[in-house]
């Protein structure tokens, strides 16, 4: 790729993500139109960077006629970066964004851009199929926010792709990453496809400190990345012939029939009374 093209498909797609508590990073991952001319964008990022806009508590509920938990989000705050001379930062534009579905075990949330305004950058993720393409000693960028920085890119290479941790699999790279970097992306150097989304580094106990080992961090696999998509019914994020429209009706539905079929099965446990 020319210098130009690692600008626009590495650089200009990620994203500073914020909370009331914490922050990392995130990538533009589409931004389109919907039906009615409205531009619709949408962040990848860590499940753990916006951990703490979300609160669970016990809620009463109607249709079950008690108490249960329920779930509670707040929006959090995304800076899309704007450059001049090819790699100057000349603005962050702090926008809102809703916490659209998110996975804490696996680690990846989707948020959705509280602005119609377009991004003109968008990171392209590998196709399904190439997944299981990326080898060892495949050169390769991981671009993030570290340590609350404007955005920078650290370039290395693919050194594991087969590591499991808590049975999810993960990409390891000596890019080097630090905090602040969960969230963004790994991406392939010769395409700006990306690979992964870091989330992960590694750590050692010494004496009464920690040392950081930065060239060994983790990366959440594409495969997992698409096994969230699918399972949380956002196929519209790498499939054309869905919408974010069509993609919240199969939300819907699958928790509408979710709290029927809790309904039933507490309706089934009740004792009966003898005749």
């Amino acid at each position: 790729m020319t210098i130009q093209e690692l600008h626009q498909r590495i650089l200009y797609p990620v994203v500073r993500v914020r909370t009331k508590k914490a922050g990392g990073s995130g990538t533009v991952i589409y931004s389109k139109p919907n039906q009615h001319g409205k531009y619709e964008s949408f962040i990848m990022t860590c499940a753990h960077v916006i951990d703490d806009a979300i609160e669970v508590k016990k809620e009463w509920d109607s249709f079950l006629k008690k108490k249960i938990e329920k779930e509670f989000t707040e929006q959090v705050q995304v800076e899309v970066f704007d450059y001049v001379d090819l790699s100057k930062v000349n603005s962050s534009n702090a926008l809102r964004a809703d916490i659209i579905a998110y996975d804490k075990i696996v680690d990846i949330a989707i948020l959705k851009l509280d602005s119609p305004k377009p991004c003109p950058y968008i990171a392209k993720l590998i196709e399904k199929d190439n997944v299981d393409s990326v080898k060892l000693f495949t050169d390769a960028y991981a671009s993030g926010c570290s340590l609350g920085h404007d955005p920078i890119c650290n370039q290395g290479q693919v050194t594991y792709v087969n590591e499991k941790i808590e049975n999810k699999q993960y990409f390891m790279s000596n890019c080097s990453s630090i905090f602040g970097n969960s969230g963004g992306a790994l991406f392939l150097a010769d395409t700006g496809e990306q690979i992964g989304i870091t989330a992960r580094i590694s750590a050692i106990q010494l004496g009464f400190g920690v040392d950081i080992i930065t060239w060994m961090g983790f990366s959440i696999a594409p495969s997992e990345i698409y096994k969230f998509i699918d399972e949380q019914e956002l196929k519209f994020l790498y499939d054309s012939s869905d919408t974010f429209e069509a993609a919240m009706k199969r939300r819907e539905k699958k928790q509408r029939e979710s709290l029927m079929a809790r309904k039933i099965d507490e309706e089934s446990d009740e004792p009966k009374e003898e005749e």
